[in-house]
């Protein structure tokens, strides 16, 4: 890999703060967003006159340590998605209402069965001047689809038939269905389905994407630095050079800010928020209800095999007093279900609240009374430590008696994909079919709370088939009444996803949901 400069003579606070020199591994979840496109708010961030071309933004991230990749097919954290994001271009991405826009795909047209679908492609040329093709198109989702891989996007490309989809000339491709699939446009802008070269499998030494920013150098678990592309098709950026920098502690990035060794900090607590709001030294950006809260109980091991510990934990949850205190109040409650106003999200169910004796009755009922339990969590995202004790003091109303682990900064994802039965969890925005397609498939490649259901499996193909959309939508919600009933996620808030930003920052997006087209949108942004 491209050994890039080390940074700490230029700041030497950042490593003693956080930033990572190299660490352990990575990898895991959801990912969290940046524009020019909406209009001003009044706060310096989103507004700010006429953009400015040229100099260079820094933006400090949460990375995964030194097995940290620029392979756009493997992207699972903010920052691995940020970075994406301005190397690569994906066919489609979601708009702030979750419905999916043209960004390489000038347009697409089903035919009357739903199963062929003809995408016709923009002009637009790769970094190193050659245009993005049907080849490079089918090429990238082939790989994605690679059976011996775990690719993010590999569930979310299932509908498609690969071997029979084609290239009917150099722009237009003839993508063949293995069902009819009415959401096809969510399939092209599903996370981690970015466009690369035809036969490109080196990203890390110098990648080549269509994105508005060129690869300079990237050492993994520490630095990315990027320049403009002046030919990008959406419009050259307005930035010349654009550097990631890695800060797993929120402490890091925001010390950095307030001494002006980056002029973005990505994720910072409601506290530091209240801290600083208003006070002039930084800008708060603030993404409302963006970051669904959550605890992920493993459906496939004890205890959590059995639904009636499952519905007694949702039960001795009090999730007002989770939101109080874990996000000191910048949220809303959960009702144990994801996409809370997105289209075709179950409002109509009773909302939940904290019955501890319904709790120990089913808990008696299933053999558990003084259970125990290990909840995983970490400093890894604001809000996770103290959601667990909170949860903690909460259970042992209940009879629970649960013990609080704490993971590693640098692997925490990875390690409770696939371990341990309990452990705090998080998503950004997405589409809720896209949540079950990624999460709660048997197929899915993070499904964290190990939902293997071949009947679910099958009402998702329903949903996916059913052209009308009322038909669609009572499918969905047949789904998530199951989930609410005996699922997997403890769905107690939805946090608002907080940034800042130097005062000299503009372009900033404040009303686009986190996980959507204008986050991390930083060819839009620019230095006053």
């Amino acid at each position: 890999m491209y050994e890039g400069p080390v940074h700490e003579p230029r700041f030497p606070g950042l490593r003693r703060r956080g930033f990572l020199a190299a660490a352990g591994g990575a990898a895991g979840l959801g990912a969290l967003a940046l524009t020019g496109c909406t209009g001003p708010t009044g706060g310096a961030a989103e507004g700010g006159g006429k953009p400015r071309r040229g100099g260079k933004l820094r933006a400090a991230f949460a990375g995964g340590g030194a097995s940290e990749t620029l392979d756009p097919h493997l992207a699972n954290l903010f920052a691995d998605a940020a970075r994406a994001k301005a190397l690569f271009d994906k066919l489609a991405d979601f708009g702030a209402d979750l419905a999916a826009e043209p960004r390489l795909a000038a347009s697409w047209e089903p035919n009357a069965a739903l199963d062929r679908w003809t995408v016709r492609l923009r002009k637009a040329t790769f970094h190193n001047g050659k245009p993005v093709t049907a080849r490079d198109v089918l090429y990238s989702f082939r790989r994605i689809a690679d059976p011996k891989k775990a690719f993010r996007a590999k569930a979310s490309l299932e509908p498609l038939d690969l071997k029979a989809s084609r290239a009917a000339d150099e722009r237009t491709v003839e993508f063949a269905l293995k069902r009819p699939t009415a959401e096809f446009p969510n399939i092209l802008a599903a996370f981690g389905a970015y466009i690369v070269p035809d036969g490109a499998t080196d990203f890390d030494k110098k990648p080549v994407g269509s994105g508005p920013f060129r690869f300079v150098s990237f050492t993994p678990g520490r630095s990315a630095v990027f320049r403009r592309n002046d030919d990008y098709w959406d419009g050259a950026p307005y930035l010349e050079q654009l550097e990631f920098l890695v800060a797993n502690e929120e402490s890091a990035r925001v010390n950095s800010l307030l001494g002006g060794q980056v002029e973005y900090a990505h994720e910072l607590s409601p506290t530091t928020a209240r801290a600083h709001e208003g006070k002039g030294q930084i800008e708060i950006v603030r993404l409302r209800n963006s970051a669904m809260q959550a605890f992920a109980m493993k459906t496939d091991r004890p205890p959590f095999d059995d639904k009636r510990v499952r519905e007694a934990f949702f039960l001795l949850t009090d999730r007002k007093e989770l939101v109080d205190g874990a996000l000191s109040g910048a949220g809303e409650i959960g009702n144990d279900l994801f996409g809370k106003g997105y289209e075709y999200y179950a409002d109509g169910l009773p909302q939940r609240e904290q019955d501890l004796d319904r709790a120990r009755h089913l808990l008696k009922k299933a053999g558990a009374d003084g259970l125990r339990v290990t909840l995983d969590t970490s400093a890894v995202a604001a809000g996770f430590t103290e959601s667990a004790a909170i949860f903690r003091d909460q259970a042992a109303k209940a009879g629970v008696r649960v013990k609080v682990a704490m993971g590693s900064k640098d692997s925490y994802w990875q390690d409770t994909l696939d371990s341990g039965t309990l452990c705090c969890y998080r998503s950004g925005a997405m589409p809720i079919e896209s949540h079950f397609s990624q999460r709660l498939l048997s197929g899915s490649t993070t499904n964290a709370t190990k939902w293997h259901h071949k009947d679910f499996d099958a009402l998702y193909q329903q949903a996916q088939s059913t052209r009308n959309k009322e038909d669609r939508a009572a499918v969905y919600a047949r789904m998530q009444r199951r989930l609410y009933a005996e699922g997997g996620f403890l769905v107690w808030g939805f946090a608002d996803w907080i940034l800042g930003t130097a005062r000299t920052v503009r372009g900033v997006a404040h009303k686009a949901p986190a996980n959507t087209l204008d986050w991390a949108r930083f060819d839009k942004v620019w230095l006053a």
